[in-house]
């Protein structure tokens, strides 16, 4: 059978969209539904949108589904952007679903993954399970539906931001942290990036730097740093991109022992505190040093190689606050506190670079006059 009917109800709640609520059984629902996996192809391109599997959630919910008193009541969320056919049985809202299975299964699972896993290993009964079908107009609607539905409940943060950057039409909040998410990635999946491979996401599970702290620092330089120009530039991504590309390259390059083979907990470089207050550091060397490219920044770096704890011994921050290199955490307090540090560091030496610049300038001037 190619066609599968079912009778249905349609609620009237946007004329935008349609959405239908019917029974099915999980043999049937397997049929006209799919569970697409977020994934990354070899040029970084994104696709599916669902989280990987929790095979021990999934195995919780199996065991109950196989006891006789077992009940379902949480609908399957699908949605569809085609081969499904809608035909009204009457003006109180009764219609018959017909959905065309014969090319594949046109459905996609928004909500419900684990259920529906569960449900496919359940073999000694077929059960009965509602459905809520939202029809979409494209692959966008789709993946906005996805997002918008999602980011009440609790899905992990970073794979929402991760489908950011595919949706438009998104509230504001979500739509200031697309950008950053999107440059994120691109900086995960560009040949040309210094931080390719190293970001954690849930396309990128063996990486190291959290893609939420990557994140907050093109946030931070978006909203008040130098990012908040660049961006409006034709380029704008583009700049940006190099920008942080060149800046972390830098990183890598002046605490070479400090990055290389660690993680957070080995390193508080790469750890979340370290890659978020270091943005506050980049910052200051591209607005008072003219920093821009790889070179710029190392040079500006060069002044923290032996004031730093990264992986060892200890943070002198204060004459009264001296802490165990491991005991700086990702929260805010110790974000700034760590940024405050650096930051005191690398503007000293800018003064000191001046000063030596100048000195430097002025002699033969005043050598040539004597003359």
């Amino acid at each position: 059978m190619t066609i599968l009917k079912f009778p249905a109800i349609r609620a009237r709640q946007s004329e935008a969209h349609t959405v239908l609520s019917f029974a099915a059984l999980a043999s049937d629902l397997q049929k006209f539904a799919v569970i697409e996996r977020v994934a990354r192809d070899a040029e970084g391109g994104l696709s599916g949108f669902q989280r990987p599997q929790i095979a021990g959630h999934i195995r919780e919910i199996r065991d109950y589904l196989e006891k006789p008193e077992a009940i379902l009541p949480n609908p399957i969320v699908v949605a569809f952007t085609n081969n499904v056919e809608i035909s009204d049985q009457g003006g109180d809202g009764r219609c018959v679903v017909e959905i065309d299975v014969a090319s594949g299964a046109p459905g996609m699972v928004v909500d419900g993954q684990q259920r529906l896993t569960a449900l496919g290993q359940v073999h000694e009964k077929d059960f009965q399970v509602f459905v809520s079908a939202i029809i979409c107009r494209d692959d966008e609607e789709l993946r906005r539906q996805f997002v918008l539905i999602n980011n009440t409940r609790p899905l992990p943060k970073s794979l929402i931001y991760e489908l950011l950057p595919t949706v438009t039409g998104l509230p504001r909040r979500l739509g200031d942290r697309s950008v950053a998410a999107d440059i994120a990635a691109r900086l995960n999946y560009d040949k040309s990036s210094s931080l390719e491979g190293q970001v954690y996401q849930h396309t990128n599970p063996g990486g190291m730097i959290r893609d939420t702290a990557i994140q907050r620092v093109i946030i931070n330089s978006l909203s008040d740093g130098v990012m908040r120009e660049l961006i409006r530039e034709p380029d704008g991504p583009d700049l940006c991109f190099k920008l942080i590309s060149d800046f972390y390259k830098a990183v890598q390059y002046v605490f070479k022992d400090e990055w290389k083979n660690h993680t957070p907990k080995t390193s508080r470089l790469v750890h979340g505190a370290g890659i978020m207050s270091l943005g506050y550091v980049m910052e200051i060397l591209v607005l008072l040093d003219g920093a821009r490219t790889f070179d710029d920044f190392a040079k500006g770096l060069a002044c923290l190689i032996d004031t730093t704890a990264w992986t060892s011994g200890e943070w002198n921050f204060a004459e009264n606050d001296k802490r165990h290199w491991k005991s700086v955490q990702n929260v805010n307090r110790d974000i700034t506190t760590l940024a405050q540090y650096l930051v005191t560091i690398v503007r000293a030496d800018i003064r000191r670079r001046r000063k030596e610049t100048q000195g430097n300038v002025d002699e033969p001037r005043q050598t040539i006059a004597g003359a």
